[in-house]
């Protein structure tokens, strides 16, 4: 047996190391190492309440809106007070247009380029697919980069600018919007949505979003050559390289619901197993495993109880990062889960079928792009001018709120708690924090060290293509995993 350090990653903020044990060409073990402390949560502690909107948003510079509105929501709930309907709805497109966002440069960006290395040169699409997705000289980033940008346009007409906005609030939004603005949102979505069916699909949303078993998907793929479009392009090289083999970890999947709107959640609260499929999720279950991080050893702890006390060394500790758990297991968090908590057919059919895979978990971003742009077009149609977009309330005195919120990369959880006005605990459970969590007291590996386990390494690779494939399935953010 032999051991590989890979690490840092390119194209994405790249604090993690990875150390993979390997025998007989292929992985055995992995130890998954956040290598970065920042410590958000204890600079939170005996700061006025309400600077929390002011401290979170810069926990993250790539999904600082969530982190916004998983804040907003935790001192909502201190302070007793609903936001306004125009301001969840604008709270929801700032919060959704973020997300897009994200999912759009991490498939462009982060994820394709990986096909573009030397490693698959013999391949007989590996020209054509070099051409178009080459890391900064590919045909796509021309293409995406500028229709990102317009598409962020929405981002300042609502909340200012991105990131670290300041408008969303307990209450809703400080950013009232005129009809004429209205009018902008909705032509800035129009021209965002003519991208997504020109090259992502090639086909009407609608139509896309429709498709609900593997043999829907199988006939429209087969309608146009691969080249067509690049979600076509993507299926082509997954059955080439057999990604649906690649990356499978628990197959327990957890979304903790998102874009609240009147008290009900446009993307639902739940857990699916493959065993069970969708059931109710308890949150009071959560709790934070530290026998593995370099932290103050502690019993796991639910974070409206949790505590965050580094040393800098600790027996058996390889990474900064928690390890949470559900009732003691390993759940894992994403788009992927939020298809399949949402019933999604077409998603919920493959994964009965081949696990939770990379093929599995960019197929889900994919397919959420083309869901939820819609959904964003009905949003602010339904925005009325001059109707109040915040309410105002008196800034906490005593108290405990929680905000929990899907962004981007899985579930982010905000537990806040208040003393005198004054913050006295603040803890938070990132996305990456669940699924690049290291091992627990009971030995468990988290979701992406047991993904990795049977990953394939090629002779002589040091940077493993497979590992990468892997790694980027789950799109790490480790800047807030280890807030």
């Amino acid at each position: 047996m032999s051991r590989i350090l890979v690490g840092p990653f390119n194209r994405v903020e790249g604090d993690l190391d990875i150390a993979l044990d390997v025998a007989a060409g292929s992985v055995t073990a992995a130890r998954v190492n956040s290598t970065l402390y920042r410590g958000f949560e204890q600079i939170l502690v005996g700061k006025p309440a309400l600077d929390a909107l002011v401290y979170t948003p810069r926990i993250c510079g790539i999904c600082s809106v969530s982190q916004s509105v998983a804040c907003a929501q935790a001192l909502a709930d201190v302070m007793g007070i609903t936001p306004t309907r125009n301001g969840e709805l604008c709270r929801n497109l700032i919060l959704a247009n973020e997300s897009l966002t994200d999912l759009l440069t991490h498939f462009y960006l982060f994820f394709m380029p990986d096909f573009a290395r030397e490693t698959y040169a013999r391949e007989p699409w590996f020209d054509e697919v070099e051409a178009r997705f080459k890391a900064v000289k590919g045909d796509a980033a021309r293409e995406v980069l500028p229709a990102r940008a317009e598409f962020l346009h929405l981002m300042g007409l609502l909340a200012g600018k991105w990131p670290h906005s300041l408008s969303i609030q307990p209450g809703g939004s400080t950013r009232p919007v005129q009809r004429q603005e209205r009018l902008r949102l909705l032509a800035i979505l129009s021209s965002f949505r003519r991208f997504l069916e020109r090259r992502v699909f090639g086909d009407d949303l609608e139509r896309v979003a429709a498709l609900r078993t593997p043999e829907q998907l199988a006939q429209w793929q087969a309608e146009k050559p691969w080249q067509h479009d690049d979600l076509r392009t993507f299926l082509h090289l997954s059955q080439s390289l057999g990604l649906d083999q690649l990356g499978r970890a628990t197959d327990r999947f957890m979304s903790v619901g998102n874009f609240s709107l009147e008290g009900e959640l446009a993307v639902p609260r739940g857990i699916w197993t493959a065993q069970g499929g969708v059931s109710t999720l308890d949150t009071g279950l959560i709790s934070e495993d530290v026998s593995h991080a370099w932290m103050r050893d502690a019993q796991a702890l639910h974070p409206r109880r949790g505590e965050t006390e580094p040393v800098a060394e600790k027996a058996d500790a390889y990474s900064w990062c928690k390890a949470p758990r559900l009732d003691g297991q390993v759940v894992e968090t994403g788009a992927l889960a939020r298809a399949l908590v949402s019933g999604d057919g077409l998603l919920t059919a493959l994964v009965s079928e081949q696990g939770g895979t990379v093929h599995t978990r960019m197929l889900a971003r994919l397919m959420e792009l083309a869901r939820t742009l819609p959904r964003l077009q009905q949003w602010a149609q339904q925005i009325e001018p001059g109707e109040p977009f915040c309410n105002h309330g008196e800034a906490p005195s005593d108290g405990e709120g929680v905000g929990m919120i899907e962004a981007a990369r899985g579930s982010l959880g905000h537990w806040i708690e208040v003393k005198k006005g004054r913050m006295s605990r603040y803890q938070i459970i990132a996305p990456t924090t669940w699924n690049f969590s290291p091992r627990d007291a009971e030995g468990q590996p988290g979701a992406l060290e047991l993904a990795l386990e049977g990953a394939p390494i090629r002779d002589g690779e040091t940077d493993p293509v497979a590992v990468q494939h892997i790694v980027r399935s789950f799109d790490p953010c480790m800047v807030c995993t280890v807030h």
